[in-house]
């Protein structure tokens, strides 16, 4: 495994960050979960990332679980605060000081643990002003609860606007959460070039477009029993973006470019992020312990300029690069 500094900060994280949205609490058993959080350990992950929104609150507590008895000291666990939990009250959601204060003591109880390492901003709250987000994520780390703070898909100006209010609080926003993959580059024209400014790093979300870098989707083609495509508990809505026929086909041509690389589609996608210096890791989940084996062949490869372009030219037209895209996808009001 190697690792990277998270933003200009003394934090070293794992390149590969085992998060489990859409999995632990949801699609697999707690036992099944466990055991991938044991495959990712014996891989030299020390990145855990979670949400309290993910499996309303379960997957903290199934993460907090499995990773009992590990040494805290040796790990970096993040968490993240925006989405509805709990019964979805008028204050159970958004960035408000009140939600945040609430939302973090409960993430530690489910996490076990008296500290994240990185606490996130899961979406941008259009309706509570942002001095009082940022004075409330101030209050969490100088309280010892929480030793960074970061954002997940914000624009480049809010991320701008975030940073200059954390170091007026003299606090460390470090990060940011967004999507990246070879078929969604949004954050590249504005997102990137701001952060690297800025000294905020990236930890990129669905690397594999939620398994459609992996192959196993064929144009023409009925989809997998029991794929992501078919989970109809959210994984379905996430994925039809990007299963078009035109889409699936060029995703086939790109195997012989993986093939001469000695890599797997889904290990040449993961791969593929981490040529970008503003990333620091990619996060990758599993429903199966041998997931998190083959996809830490990733880490350390570097991709030459040739397969680079090679990539772009088989999947020319159907990349989504509208930096536009983080805005339209984001929450106009808070979600209850």
């Amino acid at each position: 495994m190697e690792f990277r500094y998270l933003g200009n900060s003394g934090l070293k994280i794992s390149e590969i960050t085992y998060g489990n949205w859409l999995t632990h609490g949801s699609q697999v058993e707690n036992e099944v979960a466990a055991q991938c959080v044991q495959a990712a350990l014996d891989e030299g992950i020390s990145t855990f990332d979670t949400a309290d929104v993910y499996a309303n609150t379960a997957a903290e507590t199934v993460l907090g679980e499995a990773l009992k008895g590990e040494r805290r000291e040796s790990l970096e666990i993040f968490t993240k605060v925006y989405w509805p939990t709990g019964p979805g009250g008028k204050n159970d959601t958004g960035l408000s000081r009140k939600h945040i204060m609430e939302s973090i003591n409960g993430s530690l109880t489910r996490l076990q643990t008296d500290y994240v390492d990185l606490y996130q901003a899961h979406r941008f709250d259009t309706e509570t002003p942002l001095e009082e987000t940022m004075q409330a994520f101030a209050d969490v780390v100088r309280q010892g609860k929480a030793l960074y703070i970061g954002v997940s898909e914000w624009t480049a100006d809010q991320i701008r606007a975030g940073v200059e209010l954390a170091r007026d609080l003299n606090v460390q926003l470090i990060s940011s959460q967004p999507q990246y993959s070879m078929l969604w580059r949004v954050i590249e024209d504005e997102v990137v070039p701001t952060c690297s400014e800025l000294g905020v790093s990236q930890i990129v979300w669905s690397p594999i477009a939620q398994g459609v870098l992996t192959g196993k989707y064929l144009p023409g083609q009925p989809l997998p029993e029991g794929s992501r495509a078919t989970d109809e508990k959210g994984g379905a809505d996430f994925i039809k973006r990007f299963l078009r026929d035109d889409v699936l086909t060029r995703v086939q041509q790109l195997k012989p470019i993986a093939d001469d690389a000695g890599l797997t589609l889904a290990q040449l996608a993961v791969a593929w992020v981490l040529q970008n210096d503003n990333v620091a890791s990619a996060l990758v989940g599993a429903s199966r312990p041998e997931q998190v084996s083959e996809n830490v062949k990733a880490a350390g490869v570097k991709l030459d300029a040739d397969a680079m372009a090679a990539i772009d030219d088989v999947l020319g037209e159907t990349v989504e690069r509208d930096p536009g895209k983080t805005a339209e996808n984001a929450p106009r009001t808070r979600v209850v």
